[in-house]
């Protein structure tokens, strides 16, 4: 890969590289700074700002693309209200930030609701 930060890859190196597993949903781009903030890239935006309209992938830098700043939950959050976070702002997913403001994850609703039933 010719490009060295995550914000100056493309989306034709993000499709087809370490970076991206063939399970992975979303990347997250790190803060720049600590007065930065963190930025995510899900899947469907690759295909729908990328590929259905016919970009080119090589052309196309993660920051063009990317939703920044992202709304994150905190580790301790109750999972009822985190899903009446996604709800009420129309999220598929989210980073889990702890108090140092490190991603320390991921939350989906699959993951909310196998949280729920195993409670």
């Amino acid at each position: 890969m010719a490009s060295s930060s995550l914000t100056e890859r493309t989306a034709q190196d993000v499709m087809h590289s370490r970076y991206v597993t063939t399970d992975a949903t979303a990347i997250i781009v790190d803060r720049r700074d600590e007065k930065d903030e963190l930025g995510l890239v899900l899947a469907s935006d690759i295909a729908k700002k990328v590929l259905a309209v016919n970009r080119s992938a090589d052309r196309v830098s993660l920051y063009e693309i990317m939703s920044k700043p992202i709304i994150s939950v905190r580790p301790e959050m109750n999972i009822r209200y985190c899903a009446r976070l996604f709800a009420q702002f129309g999220l598929s997913q989210a980073p889990v930030v702890d108090a140092k403001h490190s991603v320390i994850g991921i939350i989906d609703y699959p993951r909310l609701v196998i949280g729920w039933e195993t409670n």
